[in-house]
């Protein structure tokens, strides 16, 4: 399967180019998205790709964008490309992969929705008993369920890492309109994508989330819920006091923790088979949510 690691010239004034997206502007009004099967793995940027990882970011997406439409709106106008003005010659590169969008002001917060505790947040609650500064019960275990999701914000930094911050910065910077309503809407759409993905067998451990601004109006933008931006974990597989083989790029942090890569780049060449199994979780996650989402 061919993979896409930058996108050619298309003709568009090109905005963005991202660890995994590129961003490029069709008019005042509307962008065009498209992932490339880049791997981005602890902020660096791999030589090799992922085969279809970007269709899998792009037809989850719009998948999840429709079945939550209910709860907030979104930027989505189309995954059809037939009415844009683009060489012939990428049309087939672009196909499968790529949004048109509207453009948004994007709001400079990560919409970070935990339900159950892993990673960073369990090293937080070893030390103290919160994760992000929330206070949790005692007695919680790796890989437990939270009492109730949590919102953890941070503040976005498209050079670094976000900087997780309490929910009282993001209301002295933006307000408590904006607030109320990010967190609100953040919930309840862990809420629901987590009762979905039970159905396919799945379990949403966290999730993060960016809006934006269209006119007056908040949207939700970007992507949602694809396993770059959500812990998916196979329902059976989940044992608390246990970690959870997630069905991402889980294979690629556990090879470059082995082998000592020191998280800086350039990044480590990847063996073939791990490549393939990669490419094989997004798959897999990808067809098991199309079909309880399209069964809804």
């Amino acid at each position: 399967m061919d993979v896409l690691l930058t996108v050619p010239d298309l003709g568009l004034r090109r905005l963005h180019r991202g660890k995994v997206r590129e961003m490029f502007e069709i008019d005042d009004d509307r962008l065009l998205m498209v992932a490339t099967d880049r791997l981005s793995a602890f902020d660096v940027v791999f030589p090799q790709g992922i085969p279809g990882k970007g269709r899998v970011l792009t037809q989850m997406s719009a998948l999840w964008f429709a079945a939550t439409r209910h709860l907030v709106p979104n930027h989505l106008i189309t995954t059809d490309l037939s009415g844009l003005d683009l060489p012939e010659e990428a049309r087939p590169l672009l196909a499968g992969r790529s949004m048109v969008v509207r453009r948004a002001r994007r709001i400079d917060v990560e919409c970070v929705v935990r339900g159950y505790l892993a990673g960073s947040g369990w090293k937080e609650y070893q030390a103290g008993g919160t994760v992000c500064g929330v206070p949790l019960p005692q007695g919680l275990k790796l890989s437990s369920r939270l009492p109730e999701p949590i919102f953890t914000p941070a503040l976005k930094n498209d050079l670094g890492h976000d900087e997780n911050v309490p929910e009282a910065e993001v209301r002295r910077r933006f307000g408590d309109e904006v607030t109320d309503f990010i967190k609100e809407r953040s919930l309840a759409l862990y809420g629901f994508a987590a009762e979905q993905a039970e159905k396919a067998g799945i379990i949403l451990a966290d999730t993060k989330f960016e809006f934006g601004f269209d006119g007056d109006r908040i949207v939700l933008i970007d992507e949602v819920f694809t396993p770059d931006s959500s812990r998916y974990w196979p329902a059976d597989r989940h044992r608390e006091g246990e970690p959870v083989d997630s069905l991402d790029k889980q294979p690629v942090r556990d090879y470059v923790e082995r082998i000592g890569w020191n998280k800086q780049p350039p990044a480590p060449e990847l063996p073939e088979e791990l490549i393939q199994e990669t490419a094989r979780r997004y798959a897999d996650v990808l067809e098991r949510l199309r079909q309880v989402l399209h069964a809804g």
